[in-house]
């Protein structure tokens, strides 16, 4: 079905968090590497919880190595940075929604590579939700538009 993609990830307790929303909800986890922390961090382990071994997560060890593997699919880039919504989009199933680092977003040319460029309306002067909470209601809604949840 839908697939999420974290771009270089910063924090490991928000990307621990997707690691559960994914399992939940059948979901391949795509990690493009490096990361702000390792893998193996005991933060990330810690929230996850057993839910870790019930992912499917895939790593890339660069965007070069992720747009090869990703030429067949969509990638739609959430952005606080883009003029369309999420909401008045349409997913289709083999869209890879893809989020940026916590701290940095991700590169303009990870803007110019990506499909579709969207963003969560929010009220006048926030900035941005949480990684993680921004992942659940975009994965909702593709699961709402193709009848999955």
């Amino acid at each position: 079905m839908f697939n999420i993609a974290l771009y270089q990830p910063d924090i490991p307790q928000n990307t621990a968090a997707i690691i559960r929303l994914c399992s939940c909800f059948d979901t391949i986890l795509e990690i493009i590497e490096p990361c702000g922390f390792n893998l193996q961090d005991k933060r990330l382990k810690r929230v996850a919880m057993d839910y870790l071994n019930k992912s499917k997560i895939i790593s890339y060890p660069s965007y070069e190595k992720f747009l090869i593997k990703k030429k067949n699919s969509r990638i739609i880039l959430m952005t606080t940075k883009a003029k369309k919504n999420y909401n008045k989009f349409k997913f289709y199933p083999n869209d890879t929604i893809l989020f940026g680092r916590e701290s940095e977003g991700v590169p303009k040319i990870v803007h110019k590579k990506s499909d579709q460029r969207l963003k969560i309306p929010l009220k006048r002067g926030a900035r941005s939700l949480n990684i993680s909470i921004a992942a659940a209601i975009t994965l909702a809604e593709a699961l709402r538009q193709n009848s999955n949840l």
